[in-house]
């Protein structure tokens, strides 16, 4: 942030432009990208690496950990912005935005089709077209393509971005409460949250009989508690590291990591005869059950509070995940085609382990080169502008540029 001091003829030349890039916090980007990378291989089931995403040690995976830093990202990007006589500008971005992640569903959502009808057609598998909700589309395409339009009805594994679009079309009143009070917007972002896992609100399915896999309402609870943490942070405020509470999430995660590992999913049972919701007791990813909610504030508090993990998680700008992780709409969409691409190789070559083994390793490969060409893409953009600035501008912060 630039200073409030004024600058005169003879201090301007001494200051210089400041680079948001060296100043942002690759942590983010970091975790971001080993998020994608997951949420790709377990959209590839059926290979050995799926059996080593985080879904497999904890109560969440990578798409809680996704929304979570997803929260802060957009603390980060929108949070200071929301300012009196600025508000509805950045309204528009949010509603914008969520156009775009609109945008990007319907390609992921064609894609898929084309490769399942496709692999169908040329592989003689009528099999493929009874995979990934597919097959009521076809049954029905006067209802169904109006479905899909509305977001009625979603093909499997395409279901992240319907939900985080609809979290961007909530932002406005999301910041429009954190502004009032941030207390305030918890308590009603946690008061949503239990009311639709208590009575089951959430967005109908048309096409069939359902709700959406990933419910907006009762998702977007970890999402604003992403975004208020950043808030808190950028006001001057700070997370305490208190040992107790280190301890505590040490031994949440340990917990979750035994009960998932040697499969106690019986222990859920003893939970619910308690009489508690199930969004208290349960492990439902529709809805965002407690435990999985826990599991995942737990592993950030621990990133957060150990200097140890925080530190190893500090990458160059030029790291290849902080890269990937920069560019995440992007990978994520071909993540997503990548990911459905192989579901159908893995179908008509019987699941096999080699195979399934050997195209994940080519599709991270391949969101790893497209990452590097975004990137100099990015790079090359960023040079294009710095080439139009006036002899002698680049030095000066100018008067307009200031912020407060």
């Amino acid at each position: 942030m630039s200073s409030r001091a004024n600058i005169g003829p003879a201090t301007a030349k001494q200051i210089t432009l400041p680079k948001p890039m060296s100043q942002r916090d690759t942590r983010l980007d970091v975790l971001r990208a080993l998020a994608l990378i997951m949420i790709f291989i377990n959209h590839v089931p059926g290979q050995i690496f799926e059996f080593m995403t985080s879904k497999n040690f904890g109560f969440s995976d990578g798409a809680e950990a996704f929304v979570l830093i997803s929260g802060i990202s957009v603390g980060l990007a929108y949070g200071t912005r929301f300012s009196p006589g600025n508000r509805l500008s950045v309204a528009w971005k949010a509603v914008r935005r969520a156009f775009t992640l609109y945008t990007a569903h319907m390609i992921t959502t064609f894609v898929t089709l084309v490769l399942f009808i496709s692999g169908a057609w040329i592989f003689q598998q009528k099999g493929l077209l009874c995979e990934v909700n597919i097959l009521a589309l076809l049954m029905d395409p006067a209802g169904g393509i109006p479905a899909l339009l509305t977001l009625g009805h979603q093909i499997g594994y395409n279901n992240i971005l319907p939900m985080y679009a609809a979290l961007f079309l909530m932002l406005p009143l999301i910041m429009l409460l954190e502004a009032r009070s941030p207390l305030l917007l918890l308590l009603v972002s946690a008061g949503v949250w239990l009311v639709s896992g208590i009575y089951y609100i959430a967005p109908h399915t048309t096409l069939l009989e359902g709700f959406w896999f990933l419910n907006p309402l009762s998702w977007q609870f970890l999402f604003v508690i992403g975004f208020a943490a950043c808030m808190h942070v950028k006001k001057g405020g700070r997370i305490s590291a208190h040992p107790a509470l280190i301890a505590l999430a040490a031994v949440y995660v340990f917990v979750s990591f035994v009960w998932v590992t040697d499969k106690l999913w019986v222990l859920g049972d003893y939970l619910a005869m308690l009489g508690l919701p199930t969004v208290i007791t349960g492990f439902d990813k529709t809805f965002l059950s407690l435990p999985r909610l826990l599991h995942v504030l737990a592993l950030a508090y621990l990133i957060v509070s150990v200097p140890a993990i925080s530190q190893f998680l500090r990458r160059t700008a030029h790291h290849p995940l902080t890269i990937l992780g920069r560019h995440s709409l992007n990978i994520f969409v071909a993540g997503t085609i990548l990911a459905m691409a192989g579901q159908v190789l893995l179908y008509v070559t019987n699941k096999s382990p080699v195979v399934g083994a050997i195209y994940v390793v080519i599709g991270v490969t391949a969101q790893f080169l497209y990452a590097y060409h975004l990137e100099n893409r990015r790079l090359q953009a960023a040079g294009q502008r710095s080439a139009k600035i006036p002899e002698g501008a680049a030095t000066m912060v100018a008067p307009v540029a200031k912020r407060p």
